[in-house]
Order: structure tokens, then C-alpha cells, then sequence
């Protein structure tokens, strides 16, 4: 796994460990012990292989499908600029958000939430049987936050990489019962639990916001690269907490259900626009997208191009655009090259764009390229690399 992964990997383990936490994986927590057997007496070496080989399971049986969701490399990124496909995963969103909030429960039957505890047995196999099908029984918490992962894995499509994410995801949300069956804690429900599912909504309707920004222009456009804008967000992050965002509660007074709706409603747009502002790229290259013209401005400068390829739904790319291409000694670098971006948000199946994908062997986002004038492939970047060696890489192609 490169050094561009760890961010991802972090916000799986964050996400399932989050996850772990809430009220719908407590019925888990009496089954947890009676694999473990810790309060039989299990001596504490045992207790912790079985509670390891237990949340290894968990994260087998999502690593297995960011696996197969990667493998497949289906495009979801570009269905992401389809309104008929962006609004009802937005409505998905909101949905699962609301639930976090009471407005609604979702859960698996109580008889297939009994059959589900008795698969396994004693032992290490009955352990690892039963974190297989773990992640079904906390179905209800996991849903929205596995939702998100994987249709990052499938813009990905890169089945090692999916693997790596998901397994993450399903470590973090096993985590909070190994810890459980290792020290055999008594945990009882109660607002702080109320308080994990009130960040978790918050996240699902941050996560409709930033995908309805691919089809609604205004949520889009809302962001700055100035530092106020950002100074403006985190005062409206820090007023939502403080009005009750987390800790007040829907099921309390008028006062309080009003309180907490208005702090939820500050802290989702404080965090959605400095999500925004942190993808806005804060330099001042301008970029050609007329990949002919970009090439007669480079055979008639005599100088080598940059095509980049890019897409609205492209998290690495606008990471490319945040951290490599505006930094001040990459962009003064970059000024000395004809620079050509190549838009994919609306898919690539029309034949301009294929064409140009297979003439600078562009298969995956994000793609670089660096390109001499007579049209020759110098140097190229598949993934999010650092600005030192994108630097490294602009200096080859102009040797």
C-alpha cells in the first residue's frame, strides 16, 4: 500500500470503530462474551487469540467485498454526475441520516438476528464463523458508512486497495467488542451512545451535500479560496457543537428538538464548506481543454505538456490539484510546460474522449501525463503522488 492510502485507511478505521459503538451493535455484546466464554473463566492469553480471530472475521467478510467491488471496476464515478443517480443515493443518505436521529429504526428480524448467533461453534472456527457474519447483525449502523467505502472503492478499481479499505472498516467496527471480550467491561447504553449515532447522521448528510454537488451547480460554487471563508466554517462548526449538535437529543423538550436541529444544520454546512475549501485548489495555473490546440501551443512553443485527467467525482484528483499542482515551486515549475486538462466527470464513452484516454494510456483516475511536443510519453503518474517527486518527474522530462 503506498503513502497515499493511509488517509483513506484511517477515516475506515474511524468509521468502523464509530460505528462499533452504536446502540445497534450493543445486542452483539452478550454474544461477544458467550464466544469468548471470558466470563467462564477463559484464561486471558485465549480470550484475546479468540476476540483477534473473532474481529479478523469481520474484517475478512468486508475486506472480501471491497475486494470483489474493486476487482469488478465498474465506473461508478461517472454515474455520480447523473442526477438519476445522484438523488436517490443523496435520498439514501438523508434516509440513513434521519434514522441516526430517531426519526426511525431499522433493523434485522429477531429471528434472523438468533439463527445468525448460532453460526460457529466453540473454538477458533466458531469465532471466526461467527465475525463473518458479524457485520449482518450490526446491519442497521453499518449500512450507511459501508455505503460511502465502497462506492470509493469502485471509483478506485483497484481490488487490493478495496480489499485493504474494507477490512479496515470491518477491524474498526470489531474493535470496540475485542475490547469487550479481552476485559470483559460492562457497557451499558446511554446518551454517549446517543452521541456516536448523532455524528454518524451528521456524516450521512454531509456525505448527500457532497454528492449532490455533482449535479446542483450552487453547492458546487460554494466555497473560496480565501482563508475567511474557512475562518467563517469553523465558527459555524464550533456554534453547532456548542448549540447541541451532538449532545442534546430529538426526543427531548421543544426547546432542546429546536436547539439540536439548528446546531445539527450549522455543524453539516460548517463541515461541508471547508471540505469545499480544502479541495479548492489555491494556485493560478490555467489550464487548455482542447487537447488539439494544446498540442499545436506545444509544438509551436517547442516545449513538453502536462495532461491531466481529471473528474468532478475524483477525490486523488483533486488531491493532485490541492497538494502537488498549487504548491508555489510546483506551479512555477509547471508554468514552463503547456498544461491540458482532460474532463471525465461526464464519463469517457464518447469517442473524443476515448481516444484521447488511449493515445496518453489513461485507464484510471487519477492519471498524469507528461508529454513531449512531438507526442511522446515522458513520464506519467496512476496514482496521488507528493510534490517532490511529481518534481522529480518534471525534471526527467525535461532533460
Amino acid at each position: 500500500m503506498d503513502a497515499s492510502t493511509q488517509p483513506t485507511l484511517l477515516f475506515s478505521l474511524g468509521a468502523g470503530f464509530l460505528t462499533g459503538l452504536t446502540p445497534c451493535v450493543y445486542p452483539m455484546i452478550p454474544i461477544t462474551l458467550a464466544i469468548f466464554g471470558v466470563k467462564a473463566g477463559t484464561p486471558k492469553t485465549k480470550a484475546i487469540a479468540l476476540a483477534t480471530t473473532y474481529v479478523a472475521g469481520i474484517a475478512l467478510m468486508f475486506g472480501a467485498l471491497g475486494l470483489l467491488v474493486g476487482a469488478l471496476h465498474i465506473p461508478f464515478g461517472t454515474y455520480l454526475s447523473s442526477p438519476f443517480v445522484v438523488v436517490p443515493l443523496a435520498l439514501f443518505f438523508v434516509a440513513m441520516g434521519l434514522s441516526m436521529f430517531g426519526a426511525f429504526e431499522i433493523a434485522l428480524p429477531q429471528g434472523l438476528q438468533e439463527r445468525l448467533s448460532r453460526v460457529g461453534g466453540k473454538g477458533f472456527t466458531g469465532a471466526l464463523l461467527m465475525g463473518l457474519v458479524g457485520g449482518l447483525i450490526a446491519a442497521p449502523c453499518t449500512g450507511p458508512a459501508l455505503a460511502s467505502l465502497l462506492i470509493y472503492a469502485g471509483i478506485k478499481g483497484n481490488a487490493t486497495a478495496g480489499f485493504f479499505m474494507m477490512a479496515t472498516y470491518g477491524a474498526g467496527v470489531g474493535l470496540p467488542l475485542w475490547i469487550i471480550a479481552v476485559f470483559s467491561m460492562s457497557v451499558r447504553p446511554g446518551a454517549w451512545m446517543e452521541g456516536v449515532k448523532s455524528v454518524l447522521g451528521i456524516l450521512m448528510f454531509l456525505a448527500a451535500l457532497y454528492f449532490l454537488k455533482n449535479v446542483v451547480p450552487p453547492l458546487a460554487r460554494f466555497t473560496s479560496a480565501k482563508p475567511a471563508f474557512e475562518l467563517i466554517m469553523l465558527a459555524m462548526i464550533v456554534i453547532g457543537a456548542v448549540a447541541g449538535a451532538i449532545h442534546l437529543s430529538f426526543h427531548g423538550s421543544a426547546r432542546e428538538r429546536g436547539r439540536k436541529a439548528v446546531g445539527v444544520a450549522l455543524l453539516t454546512i460548517g463541515l461541508f464548506g471547508s471540505i469545499n475549501y480544502v479541495l479548492t485548489p489555491k494556485g493560478k495555473l490555467v489550464w487548455l481543454s482542447d487537447e488539439a490546440a494544446a498540442v499545436a501551443d506545444a509544438r509551436a512553443a517547442g516545449r513538453p505538456m502536462i495532461v491531466d485527467f481529471a473528474a468532478d467525482w475524483c477525490l486523488p484528483c483533486k488531491e493532485f490539484d490541492v497538494k502537488v499542482f498549487s504548491r508555489p515551486d510546483v506551479e512555477a515549475e509547471m508554468r514552463q510546460f503547456t498544461l491540458l486538462r482532460v474532463d471525465l466527470s461526464k464519463g469517457d464513452d464518447e469517442p473524443p474522449l476515448a481516444d484521447i484516454k488511449k493515445k496518453y494510456a489513461a485507464d484510471t483516475l487519477p492519471a498524469v501525463r507528461v508529454v513531449s511536443a512531438d507526442g511522446a510519453i515522458l513520464a506519467r503518474a496512476d496514482e496521488l503522488i507528493s510534490a517532490e517527486r511529481f518534481l522529480q518527474l518534471l525534471a526527467s522530462a525535461r532533460r
